[in-house]
């Protein structure tokens, strides 16, 4: 730390173990533990990842939680959570935390928001009331959040509408620099957030920018928000092209299974998403073979698991005749359930990814499970 205690050296450490063409196998470490990459985050948007127990994610292996900076502003307040001793304590979650900046939930849920220079002013989904984000206060409710690794605040915008994205992406690079003038806190990574819609030179600039600042780490923000799964894909590899290798990289808020294996070969680290659990809690079911709905009347007299070659505990335990009863019967040990199964998938899947690397075999391990699920495979478009 500085004489004005601002962080002047960066302690977090990313190590790359192996790499398979343009994928990596890494060790990022941070003062909760060692994360392990490719790695998966289950969301917990208001400290909880919903219907599950911090002692079930444990059983299930998870090794990173994301937290909600916008939601946990709002209700119970950060400032609360601090006085409880951090988010790790406050939700009872030991191992690494992440935390977003809240700029995505400015543009998704805040249906009346102004953006000026300083920041976003946004009426609440809660109650109504007027709130006000900038850099500074988003970085100041992170660190009395207290996780591991935070994000820049930024301007996330419809990906098609150039002359804005434009324009959100230099705002973006403006408030990163803040953000960085802001934080005091050294137990805290920082990572920068690339922005540009699906415009490749916006995306090229942005990542050449931010990674000039000196970020510990990259994010790619604003996909998944309506582009072509062949777009997020482009823009990944434009992204990565620019972005420091040394560095980890996080795609922000994605999570079929399709997409880690995708992006895992276009050099992805860390993935986050509300889906599996979401799926969860509509009946679904997510396997490396494709989606089970199982409201549908078949699966009334099934007596086989979701996934026969699933080791997760609803597989070894329960039929889908008994979850299809669950769900009909309106029990809430449906949602459970599920989203154990669910949030399983994709641990394991970034697990197995992991090895394949590791061994040398990632490409053949993600024709594979391509072919299983019976998806094509979106060739690179970035030479």
């Amino acid at each position: 730390m500085d004489e004005n205690g601002k962080q002047t050296k960066n302690n977090f450490t990313y190590n790359i173990v192996a790499t398979d063409g343009k994928a990596r196998a890494g060790e990022f470490i941070t003062p909760h533990g060692v994360l392990q990459t490719p790695v998966f985050a289950p969301v917990g948007t208001q400290a909880t990842v919903k219907s599950i127990t911090p002692a079930q994610l444990e059983e299930l292996k998870a090794t990173l939680v994301l937290a909600n900076t916008y939601h946990l502003f709002l209700r119970p307040g950060d400032e609360l959570v601090a006085r409880m001793g951090g988010l790790h304590e406050f939700m009872q979650w030991h191992k690494p935390m992440l935390t977003d900046s809240g700029g995505f939930q400015v543009f998704s849920l805040a249906k009346t928001r102004k953006v000026d220079e300083n920041g976003v002013t946004f009426k609440s989904h809660i109650d109504g009331s007027m709130k006000r984000l900038t850099p500074e206060s988003s970085i100041a409710i992170q660190e009395n959040l207290g996780a591991d690794i935070i994000m820049v605040f930024d301007e996330c915008s419809e990906p098609t509408d150039r002359f804005y994205v434009e324009q959100a992406m230099e705002r973006t690079h403006r408030w990163a620099q803040r953000c960085q003038d802001t934080k005091k806190r050294s137990d805290q990574a920082l990572f920068g957030i690339v922005q540009g819609g699906i415009f490749d030179d916006l995306r090229e600039q942005s990542a050449r920018k931010i990674s000039s600042m000196g970020f510990p780490g990259h994010a790619i923000g604003g996909l998944s928000v309506g582009e072509t799964k062949a777009e997020m894909y482009r823009t990944i590899e434009v992204c990565n092209q620019v972005l420091p290798p040394e560095k980890p990289r996080y795609l922000m808020g994605v999570g079929t299974p399709e997409d880690l294996i995708e992006g895992v070969l276009r050099g992805i680290d860390i993935f986050d998403c509300v889906l599996p659990t979401r799926l969860a809690r509509h009946n679904s079911a997510m396997t490396m073979s494709g989606r089970l709905n199982l409201m549908n009347a078949p699966f009334a007299e099934d007596p086989r698991p979701i996934d026969e070659h699933c080791s997760c505990y609803t597989c070894r335990c329960f039929s889908r005749a008994y979850l299809r009863h669950l769900i009909v019967a309106k029990e809430m040990l449906s949602a459970t359930l599920l989203s154990i199964h669910n949030l399983h998938t994709l641990l394991q899947l970034a697990r197995d990814l992991r090895q394949a690397i590791i061994e040398g075999r990632l490409q053949s391990f993600a024709d594979q499970a391509m072919q299983n699920l019976n998806i094509p495979r979106t060739q690179e478009t970035c030479k």
